[in-house]
């Protein structure tokens, strides 16, 4: 009987929208916080650094640094520690900003409620840079009391597919890994990584377009597959919780 469910954020339960004046706005704060002159310039020397040293290693070692030790090992080196110390998480999350706007997944809000009224305990397992972004958001969003345990990579400092990650957000809701269930978006490190740690039921929620493109192995098979957030509340596996 699945008791637990897990969500994966970036792609998942968070959308991420173009929006040209709030990822300006953070270019400008980027460069301003770091003293440079010209934020496109210095962005792009960002990127090219956290593409071609940082994210080789995060996704070749799974593991993900904490906010300082991001700026001061692999993106801005050339900084100070003691300017660094005061400004790496701003400067981590600005550097999300200027990806574009984060908004909640449509039915998103519906299946959390919805879920915990059913009795299910929720998750939340996620790689991402940054320490301290989502704590903000589910509090602006009034959406702590919902999950009883939130993994993010950039706090425990290893990636999924990592089935490590699923074993600390079993045990901290207090359920074998056999007992949850996972909602994710990316088959080769959430599906693949909940099946290595042995999560009971593993939901994938993808594009007919994008679904189309990928290739499915045993390695990564699906249990599920939605195509709407809010069909997963349509799945006979959570129908009803183990506290309800």
């Amino acid at each position: 009987m699945i008791k637990g469910v897990f969500f994966d954020l970036g792609g998942t339960l968070r959308i991420c929208d173009p929006a040209p004046e709030h990822q300006q706005r953070a270019r400008n704060r980027m460069a301003e916080l770091a003293g440079a002159a010209d934020p496109e310039a210095f962005l792009h020397e960002i990127d090219e650094r956290y593409e071609s040293t940082y994210r080789p290693w995060a996704l070749g070692e799974n593991k993900e640094s904490g906010d300082y030790e991001l700026w001061a090992k692999w993106l801005l080196p050339e900084l100070p520690e003691e300017k660094l110390q005061s400004i790496c998480h701003e400067m981590t999350y600005q550097y999300r900003q200027v990806k574009g706007l984060r908004r909640v997944v449509e039915g998103g809000y519906e299946v959390i409620r919805e879920l915990k009224k059913r009795g299910f305990k929720l998750g939340i397992i996620s790689n991402l840079i940054g320490e301290e972004e989502i704590y903000g958001w589910l509090k602006q969003d009034q959406l702590e009391e919902y999950f009883g345990t939130v993994i993010l990579s950039s706090i425990c400092h290893i990636r999924k597919p990592d089935p490590e990650m699923y074993w600390m957000g079993c045990r901290e809701l207090g359920l074998e890994p056999k007992e949850c269930a996972s909602i994710a978006d990316n088959l080769n490190r959430d599906i693949t990584g909940a099946k290595l740690a042995g999560i009971g039921a593993n939901i994938l929620f993808i594009s007919p377009e994008k679904l189309a493109k990928k290739t499915i192995t045993d390695e990564n098979r699906p249990d599920y597959i939605i195509h709407r957030f809010i069909d997963a509340l349509e799945l006979p596996i959570l129908q009803k919780g183990g506290e309800a």
